[in-house]
């Protein structure tokens, strides 16, 4: 065969290849296509309803909006969510949702409890991807010797501010201000076991925000313990007298 004939065959596959390798081959200045976008492409998108019905949860029911922003509505102390699809990839939102401490250590979100089926759908309008919740996350392990001031300040300073007067950073974002636990009228009409419930469970069990959230998911029984010792230290209060028998909560 002579050369002439086979020099356009080969110079027409090598055209006809160019477009693929495009795909995969970094262009210039270009970002390449992510698991992310490859995961969104993949999914059939929320309905109008099913957005809406996870929007109404996050403001309505979970502790979301405590501390992150959705469409301007929401706490400053964490990133906003109606975007979070653009800078995370699904398999990282998944796992952030379904068990945080264990996804990034040491950050402050504690892990709520709700239904896997609401789980599952916040998780899908935030980018995430269903398949990579974590259905049964490790066991969180309590300190061995908590130390109640630490444990405030990692988890309740940024509302409740260091010194417990209600002025922690995201309080001024929040609807209903938050407890001032310096303050010795308030928290004096407080047992420990109200303390208690409120952190482990959240705010709406105890009829108050609901954006106050459950740290119960995340921190152990020996944890919250502590955390109701620091604020009786902080209020130089102990609660009602019909509720002190001795015992912890």
């Amino acid at each position: 065969m002579r050369p002439s004939l086979v020099r356009p065959s080969l110079r027409r596959m090598r055209l006809a290849a160019l477009p693929a390798l495009c795909l995969l081959t970094p262009s210039p200045g270009r970002a390449q296509p992510s698991a992310q976008a490859s995961a969104q492409a993949s999914a059939p998108p929320l309905s109008a309803f099913a957005s809406a019905k996870a929007e109404r949860l996050m403001r309505e029911k979970a502790s979301c909006l405590g501390c992150h922003q959705l469409r301007g509505e929401g706490g400053v102390l964490a990133p906003s969510l109606h975007d979070v699809r653009t800078r995370r990839d699904p398999a990282y939102i998944a796992a952030m949702v379904s068990d945080p401490q264990h996804t990034k250590p040491g950050a402050a979100m504690p892990r709520v409890r709700m239904p896997a089926s609401e789980r599952a759908l916040l998780v899908r309008y935030l980018g995430g991807d269903p398949a990579r919740i974590v259905d049964q996350p490790a066991p969180v392990v309590a300190t061995t010797t908590p130390d109640g001031k630490t444990l405030y300040r990692q988890w309740c300073a940024g509302c409740h501010g260091a010194t417990g007067n209600g002025d922690g950073p995201n309080a001024k974002a929040l609807p209903v201000p938050p407890a001032k636990h310096s303050s010795r009228q308030a928290m004096s009409a407080r047992s420990d076991d109200a303390l208690f419930d409120t952190i482990e469970a959240g705010g709406s069990v105890m009829n108050r925000s609901h954006r106050m959230p459950a740290f119960g998911g995340s921190l152990g029984t020996p944890d919250i313990r502590a955390l109701v010792a620091y604020i009786r230290t902080l209020c130089k209060c102990q609660g009602p007298q019909w509720s002190r028998d001795g015992g912890t909560p």
